[in-house]
Formats: structure tokens, C-alpha cells, sequence
């Protein structure tokens, strides 16, 4: 049987969540524009710099700060920016472009892997068509990014169903 497009990106976004050097999370994230891998990305420290894996500590852990709230007590770039910003170091056009984005807990258990309220807008301002994320049942949850941009004209964003880290905070 054969993958379908989707299927097949989404595993290429799981196996770079492989290079992360994040241990709260493991998360991918590729682009794809007119059917070719354009970027990828994955969840871990700036160029250069210590990261958890080295300090043998993760930061907001240490600071019981809850998933999904204040990103910049953070050592860590997130996979969607790492992967967006690969793309302008390289040159590369992601307009109209899909994002595929894998995400695990530290116990290696799939999550939902949902862009954070940073990397939406990042997504939105990048000119990005669609993001495809893996879901802790092992599915996929398809969004039109244009859709984020209505809900958050009509609403706002901290009206946003979808947010990260909702199904990690127990």
C-alpha cells in the first residue's frame, strides 16, 4: 500500500525530530513547496550555543514553567521557526509552502504537534498555505493557514482551540 503525499512528509518531519537537543520535547518540522522539501527543522538550541543535552537540565522544567507558556524562558528554538528560518539562511521561497510538523514527549508517547501562538504567526507572516500535524492517536490534523488568519479576525488568538501543550499539562 502505498503512502499518500501527506503520510510521506509527515515521516520525513518524524525522523528530523531525531536531531533535537530539547528534553521536554521531540519535534520535526519540514516545508514542502511544489511537491519538494524545501526546509527542515527541528526543536533545539540556538547555532553554536550549550544546549539541554550538554547542561543536562532543561531550563523550564527546572522553573515549573507549564507547556505551552513562556517561550522566551527558553533555550530552545522552536522546530517551525529553526525550519522557516533554514529556508532564508539557504535563500529559499516558502511562499505557499506546507509545514509538516512531528511532535513526542520526553517519554517518546506522540503528542498533538500544533504550532505554538509564536510560530502561527511566523507561519501566517511567512506566506505558508497549510500546516499538517501529527496527533498523539498517530493521525494527522490538516490546517489552512488562512483559516488561523479569519478565526483571529473575527475572534482573537487567545480565543484559538488549538494550542500547544493543552494535552501535555496534567
Amino acid at each position: 500500500m502505498r503512502l499518500t503525499k501527506d503520510e510521506y512528509y509527515l515521516m520525513i518531519a518524524e525522523q528530523v525530530k531525531n536531531r533535537g537537543t530539547c528534553l521536554r520535547a521531540r519535534i520535526g518540522a519540514i516545508i514542502v513547496r511544489d511537491e519538494q522539501i524545501v526546509a527542515t527543522g527541528y526543536l533545539g538550541s540556538p547555532r553554536q550555543t550549550k544546549d539541554c543535552l550538554e547542561r543536562n537540565e532543561c531550563l523550564r522544567d527546572k522553573l515549573n514553567i507549564p507547556h505551552g507558556q513562556r517561550y522566551e524562558l527558553c533555550r530552545s528554538v522552536h522546530a517551525e521557526q529553526n525550519c522557516i528560518l533554514n529556508a532564508a539562511r539557504a535563500g529559499v521561497s516558502i511562499l505557499n509552502g506546507d509545514m509538516y510538523i512531528y511532535a513526542e514527549n520526553q517519554k517518546g508517547e506522540k503528542t498533538d504537534g500544533l504550532p505554538c501562538f509564536i510560530c502561527k504567526k511566523m507561519i501566517i507572516n511567512a506566506g505558508l498555505k497549510r500546516v499538517i500535524c501529527s496527533t498523539k492517536e498517530g493521525k494527522m490534523k490538516i490546517f489552512n493557514v488562512e483559516d488561523w488568519t479569519r478565526d483571529w479576525q473575527e475572534k482573537d488568538i487567545v480565543d484559538d482551540q488549538q494550542q500547544y501543550g493543552k494535552d501535555q499539562n496534567k
